[in-house]
């Protein structure tokens, strides 16, 4: 779905979550020509936030998509554009222009400079057949589809803090979960494990591993395997939520910019990147805390910095 009335802008953003929409308040309020352009198949985490209570300024929280919604809204208003595409890759024909190319098209658009604000999205835990369920009984976010299992019995992968935090959640709604690490000890804060362990719907099933999804057309069972013993079990289940990290969406930049060991752009204090010209903000760049207050933080430096590189 393109929107776009250009073809050659003062940069060009790729990303519209928190990170790349405040770039985008920042750059078109400065009267740069700019270019917003979001994913259709990796949307901005944002939007599977059911209630979001730690930004400032919404005292009795706001959804994810009504804060974004409004991010748009302001971007607009100072004459931001916005396409939906999918980003194949970038270059650089000349040392002041990037083009932008995308999955479906082979018309790039261009730009002065760019700005990357992808985001990162859930790992997989890339066993046996779990492509063929996701949407049918396999869920990386318990906000959007915890309902969908009331009164059931699910698994939770993971330990760390957004596992136990959606264990809890999720807890809400169904009626027995159990709570796979590969671990003994759990990464999460004490406080959350001491919230799982104390709540009687949470059965700990630990040190595991999920090996195995089974079911015809939908999930109904799990084969797991204990760390220690070798010994295998199945687990009969209506569904299971995977929360095991987080993977940065930086595939399209690998080869022209500098990525740390998982992924994440390497970027200095003003966020410019490897690449003269190309800046990063936001979860897909690395050493910022990963909140939606910290995105918005780094989309206002990027798009200074944007501004400043564009005035030398």
């Amino acid at each position: 779905m393109s929107e776009r009335k250009e073809n050659f802008y003062d940069v060009i953003i790729i990303g519209g979550g928190p990170a790349g929409l405040t770039a985008g308040i920042y750059t078109s309020r400065a009267m740069l020509k700019t270019l917003i352009i979001s994913s259709p198949t990796l949307p901005s985490q944002v939007l599977l936030t059911d209630k979001i209570e730690n930004y400032p300024g919404f005292p009795n929280g706001i959804s994810g998509s009504e804060l974004l919604e409004l991010m748009k809204s302001q971007t607009i208003k100072f004459g931001c554009e916005h396409i939906t595409e999918e980003v194949k890759k970038i270059s650089q024909p000349h040392i002041s222009k990037f083009e932008i190319f995308f999955s479906n098209t082979d018309e790039p658009v261009s730009s002065k400079t760019v700005i990357i604000a992808t985001g990162r999205r859930a790992k997989m835990l890339n066993i046996e057949n779990e492509e063929q369920f996701v949407g049918r009984g396999i869920s990386y976010c318990g906000i959007c589809d915890a309902p969908l299992y009331r009164d059931k019995t699910v698994v939770v992968v993971g330990g760390g803090d957004t596992a136990l935090q959606e264990t809890l959640y999720i807890a809400k709604f169904v009626n027995k979960i159990y709570l796979v690490h590969r671990r003994k000890e759990f990464r999460g804060t004490k406080i959350l494990q001491q919230q799982v362990f104390q709540n009687k719907k949470i059965e700990i099933v630990t040190p595991a591993v999920v090996q195995k999804i089974i079911g015809s057309q939908k999930v109904e069972s799990v084969e797991i395997k204990f760390v220690d013993s070798g010994e295998t079990r199945t687990i009969c289940c209506d569904g299971i939520f995977v929360f095991i990290g987080e993977i940065p969406n930086t595939e399209f930049v690998k080869d022209i910019l500098e990525l740390d060991s998982e992924g994440y752009i390497v970027v200095n204090e003003k966020l410019c990147s490897s690449l003269l010209g190309i800046f990063a903000a936001g979860d897909c760049r690395k050493g910022n805390l990963k909140q939606v207050v910290t995105a918005c933080s780094d989309g206002a430096v990027a798009a200074e910095s944007v501004k400043e590189y564009l005035s030398k």
